[in-house]
């Protein structure tokens, strides 16, 4: 059973003074039989109060409001958490029974959230690739593991070229992103085959394994397979989610499980950076510190787009100025 001391830091940084800042944080990892909180300690400018609750998906979500005029709010998250290997699928059930269980439960409420398509214009497109497979062939947990296999190869993983803000529309165009991008595009494919699929927010904690998403949150999708569960599946590293990843929160995409957000009075000009440093139980820490990555110069392109533009190009523009950038 590993350890992990995780550390995330998020600065938000004003030219000016704001005030009534009102925020939301959901950096409280999940408790289960499979991951273990043994401490966490979160310390926020202004030492605001911090109420914690619960939301419809059973998150923990803290909010505190921090009034007096400030030009810099630091959320800093600092946890101890155990993870513990989990029991995988096994197909000890016939696949036409399998793909019956899915269409028996499609319209129970724990279901009905985690099946609903987002807008997306290129559904027909999916649709192509989902009845060019053979995924209804064979069980459900195999059709996972190959769309999990064929978002992972036909999508590259290229920092920078996307933002929250970004479509799934856009993501299918240029087809690269990072891990919420992966994960968008695997939940409209599972949900086309009527397979339930959840966005969840964490970390990875790669130690020795070449795991991409270190250094940030990480995003990946749990699936429901019939007669066994939820199975996490990391299509942006080709695995399925064991012990080295810790959840933080689970939800129908990205806005679901948000690591941070908030309003405030004021200049609408604004830094974000964000941090995360892993610490191993036998000590090795993956960063030294939680290194603090500036990324408004990165999206200020995808923010305002151009109409006349395509997705394409404008992935063109950014490769370029970040170029410029490093000369």
């Amino acid at each position: 059973m590993p350890r992990f001391i995780i550390q995330h830091i998020t600065k938000y940084s004003y030219p000016e003074p704001v005030r009534d800042s009102a925020n939301q944080i959901k950096l409280f990892p999940l408790k289960d039989e499979i991951q273990e909180v043994q401490s966490q300690k979160i310390q926020i400018t202004g030492e605001p109060f911090l109420a914690v609750f619960k939301d419809y998906y059973d998150n923990e979500v803290g909010s505190f409001m921090n009034i007096a005029p400030h030009t810099e709010l630091v959320i800093d998250s600092t946890i101890s958490v155990v993870t513990k290997k989990r029991a995988f699928p096994t197909d000890d059930h016939e696949t036409a029974l399998q793909w019956k269980h899915l269409e028996e439960i499609k319209d129970l409420l724990p279901f009905l959230d985690f099946l609903k398509q987002e807008n997306f214009k290129y559904l027909a497109e999916v649709k192509a690739i989902a009845d060019a497979g053979f995924y209804k062939t064979v069980s459900v947990y195999n059709a996972v593991l190959q769309l999990n296999q064929y978002v992972y190869d036909n999508f590259k993983y290229i920092k920078g070229i996307t933002s929250i803000e970004t479509t799934v529309d856009e993501i299918w165009q240029i087809r690269a992103g990072v891990c919420q991008d992966f994960a968008h595009i695997l939940l409209v494919m599972l949900r086309m085959l009527s397979i339930p699929a959840r966005y969840v927010s964490g970390y990875v904690c790669p130690h020795d394994n070449n795991l991409r998403g270190e250094g940030a949150t990480h995003a990946w999708v749990e699936a429901y397979i019939p007669f066994y569960g939820w199975l996490g599946i990391d299509p942006t590293n080709k695995c399925i989610v064991d012990d080295l990843h810790v959840r933080l929160a689970i939800g129908r995409n990205f806005a679901d499980c948000s690591p941070v957000k908030g309003t405030y009075k004021g200049t609408a000009n604004q830094t974000l950076e964000v941090g995360v440093s892993v610490s191993h139980e036998d000590g090795i820490v993956n960063n030294k510190r939680a290194a603090i990555l500036t990324a408004q110069a990165i999206y200020a392109s995808l923010k305002t787009p151009d109409a006349s533009t395509n997705s394409y190009r404008r992935y063109m523009e950014m490769v370029q100025q970040q170029q410029q950038q490093q000369q």
